[in-house]
């Protein structure tokens, strides 16, 4: 691949919802975001630096379940997760069920170079007070609404939507580069499942849900406890370090969550500059640029015969 055509792929949530409305809107915002940071990595900014600054962007889009917009936990908090890793030196950071804040993705870039690397809330917000982050409340009237019109069903709801109005279904983001220089980063952040007990812990700040290193990056979203019990991201990394290719690793990796009756969906970059994509679910929300144009996988429904796709 020639070093000069930096790549990324990002993705705004995977679901198996029914209605496939205001596709239209999804796609503006996903492809302005990717022009953006594409642009940026032309400009000479790292992998690393531009996962965070896809993960900003995407995390202040209020339609998506990350940052502002995100869902709210059974007692009514927001508390959310996000984790960068720099797959040239093999740093995870990340934090975990942490509340009022902007951008959770800010945290874990903060703590790349720390000796502690992955903190929870109370250590999380410790941090966001040493920073200087100022206070802010991500929660949304939509996100408020749903949460008390649950509380009437005393939550049985298994999660919220992942969607913040009736024409677009957005959840979880995340971001994958490759840049000039040929370095790999991931970056993943999430407002959780939605109404789940306190506390619960997402895939997001973990590597089963968000892994690189310098051959593949992987970014997953969809239901937590799946990616986990598939330790999916780095399941596909590890593949694809191997031997595989990523389209390989990706394909093989998707056949055991479906056989396994998993609910997700991942986006991947290589150091060949493979851009490669999977789900299990009905909808994967990604978009990409490949060097030469933008392009999208929103289209793309339902066909469990046809697990992953790519672009080169």
């Amino acid at each position: 691949m020639n070093p000069q055509k930096p790549r990324l792929i990002v993705h705004g949530g995977a679901s198996s919802l029914d209605d496939k409305g205001g596709l239209s809107q999804v796609r503006d915002c996903l492809h302005e975001i990717v022009n953006q940071v594409h642009t940026s990595l032309l400009a000479g900014l790292s992998a690393k630096e531009a996962v965070v600054l896809g993960c900003e962007l995407l995390e202040n889009e209020p339609r998506f379940n990350s940052g502002t917009g995100s869902v709210l936990q059974s007692d009514g908090q927001v508390r959310m997760s996000a984790s960068l890793m720099d797959g040239t030196r093999g740093r995870f950071s990340g934090v975990i069920n942490v509340s009022w804040l902007k951008n959770p993705i800010y945290l874990a870039n903060a703590l790349q170079d720390s000796d502690d690397r992955v903190l929870s809330d109370y250590g999380a917000a410790h941090l966001a007070r040493e920073l200087q982050i100022p206070i802010y409340d991500p929660a949304t009237d939509f996100r408020i609404a749903e949460w008390m019109e649950e509380r009437k069903d005393n939550f049985q709801s298994k999660m919220a939507r992942l969607y913040a109005d009736p024409e677009a279904r957005r959840g979880t983001i995340g971001v994958v580069a490759l840049d000039d220089q040929g370095n790999i980063a991931a970056g993943t952040s999430t407002g959780g499942k939605g109404l789940e007990k306190i506390g619960r812990v997402s895939d997001c700040a973990t590597p089963a849900g968000n892994y690189a290193n310098r051959n593949a990056g992987v970014s997953c979203t969809g239901v937590g406890e799946d990616i986990i019990e598939e330790c999916f991201a780095a399941k596909v990394v590890i593949r694809k370090s191997d031997g595989l290719s990523l389209i390989e690793a990706m394909q093989r990796s998707m056949q055991e969550a479906l056989s396994n009756n998993r609910d997700l969906g991942a986006i991947a970059l290589d150091n060949t500059g493979t851009i490669v994509w999977g789900k299990t679910s009905e909808i994967l929300l990604a978009a990409y640029h490949n060097g030469k144009e933008i392009g999208d996988t929103l289209e793309w429904f339902g066909d469990t015969q046809q697990l992953s796709g790519f672009c080169q």
